[in-house]
This record gives C-alpha cells, sequence and structure tokens, in this order.
C-alpha cells in the first residue's frame, strides 16, 4: 500500500449535514481533496469543514441525468491520492449501501492505495424515522428488507425477487425507486401483499425540504403523481407504516 497519499470512503448520512458522523466530519477536515454526490451534506460541506482550504470535485450522478462515470472517480481517487494527498470520497448514507462504495475500495486496492471506510447512516432506515416510521416494532414485525427499486422488477437486470418480498413478512424500505414505482408496487400485489398495507413516502428526508406521505400499497403509485415527488425519496411499505 502508498505510505503517502490515502483515500478515505465517509457516509454522509440522509441529508441533513449534522447527520453525518464526527469520525466523518473529522475526516472531511483532514482532507486535501474531496469528491462528492449530490446526495448527503454535499451542498452544505462549508459547515463541515473550510472548503476554502479543500479542492472539492463534483463526481456526482445524477438519476437519468448528467453522469460522471464510476471509472472516472476510481481513477480520480487513485491519482490524487498517489500524488500524496487525502482524498475524501463523501457519498450520502453508508458507502456500502447502494453506494458502490466496495467498487472503489477494490479500485484502490488494485492500485496500492491506503483505502478506510467511515459509515454513515442509511436513508432506508433514518428517513422512515424522520416522520415517524419505525421499520421494526415488537408484535408487529420482526424483520426489514433494503431493497433498490432502480431497476423494474420485468427488466432482465433485475437481481429482486419483489414475489418473494411480498410474502416475507418484512417490511418493505425501497431506495431509488421514484421511476419504477407503479411497477414495483404491482408485482408486490401480485406476489400477494394485501392491497390496503399501509404505505409511507418521504421525499428530501431529513432536509428543510421534506416532504412525508400515508397512504397504501394500491394508492403508493397515484400518491407519487398527485404529489410530484421526486429523487430523492424512500417508501415504506408495510403494517409499521400504518402506525
Amino acid at each position: 500500500m502508498s505510505d503517502t497519499g490515502k483515500v478515505v470512503l465517509i457516509g454522509g448520512g440522509p441529508g441533513a449535514w449534522d447527520l453525518i458522523t464526527v469520525r466523518g466530519m473529522r475526516a472531511l477536515q483532514a482532507a486535501d481533496v474531496i469528491l462528492t454526490d449530490h446526495l448527503g451534506p454535499a451542498s452544505e460541506l462549508d459547515k463541515l469543514c473550510d472548503v476554502e482550504t479543500k479542492e472539492v470535485i463534483d463526481v456526482a450522478k445524477l438519476p437519468y441525468s448528467r453522469q460522471v462515470s464510476q471509472e472516472k472517480t476510481n481513477e480520480l481517487l487513485v491519482e490524487h491520492a498517489r500524488a500524496g494527498k487525502t482524498v475524501a470520497r463523501l457519498k450520502g448514507g453508508d458507502p456500502f449501501v447502494f453506494g458502490r462504495g466496495f467498487e472503489e475500495v477494490q479500485a484502490c486496492a488494485a492500485a496500492g492505495v491506503a483505502c478506510e471506510v467511515i459509515p454513515g447512516v442509511t436513508s432506508a432506515v433514518s428517513v422512515p424515522a424522520a416522520i415517524g416510521v419505525p421499520v421494526t416494532q415488537r408484535g408487529v414485525v420482526h424483520a426489514f428488507t433494503v431493497v433498490s427499486g432502480h431497476v423494474a422488477p420485468d427488466h432482465s437486470s433485475s437481481l429482486v425477487d419483489w414475489r418473494a418480498l411480498a410474502a416475507s413478512g418484512a417490511t418493505l424500505c425501497v431506495i431509488m425507486g421514484v421511476r419504477n414505482v407503479g411497477a414495483i408496487a404491482a408485482e408486490l400485489q401480485a406476489g400477494g401483499l394485501a392491497a390496503d398495507t399501509p404505505a409511507a413516502v418521504i421525499q428530501e428526508g431529513t432536509t428543510d425540504q421534506q416532504r412525508g406521505f400515508r397512504c397504501t400499497l394500491a394508492t403508493l403509485a397515484e400518491t407519487f403523481e398527485s404529489n410530484a415527488i421526486g429523487s430523492p425519496a424512500v417508501y415504506v411499505i408495510g403494517e409499521v407504516a400504518g402506525l
């Protein structure tokens, strides 16, 4: 491993700048270069460190819009670390929950660059909590599943068995599922999950722009449409959403 520069992957939390961990904040303060995403506290870095003393690089992957390739991000991490710099890679949520964090760990390892991972608070659990929805509750449900909805259920690249999830009895926390909400709701109902199963939707959770809505599985897609809900949003399906 390199004994000069290094990379630190930081989970920035669900959105609010002060929901990053203390260790994550200190890593930002110690960094020479910061590579940011569009989620988490990226827009409020100045509250966490002196940005005037850092080189800040935006490598966001905006849903269905401008994207910096993962390969380019990996190259930047390695390039700056090899130049002897401490590189902070700031991600939304937790780096290892649908954040491609392990891909970046692998890229650093392949290049001989030291890499540290600082966990973050995932939106899959914290954003529902922000409107009072627990993902588990004694006597109600003993399991929850975090699932990515970025691929439609009928897509050839889907790795999710939605009908099995419908029969699991677990709370379902769906992230990155705005575009496919209608197809997901329909597939869960086809798998036997009752149409009147409670659901909750939270957009921009934990931020000043947070909006939350209660509905049912049957009205989930309609709730998105009638309220013009866009990314980032988390939705929860299960009895806990009705508490």
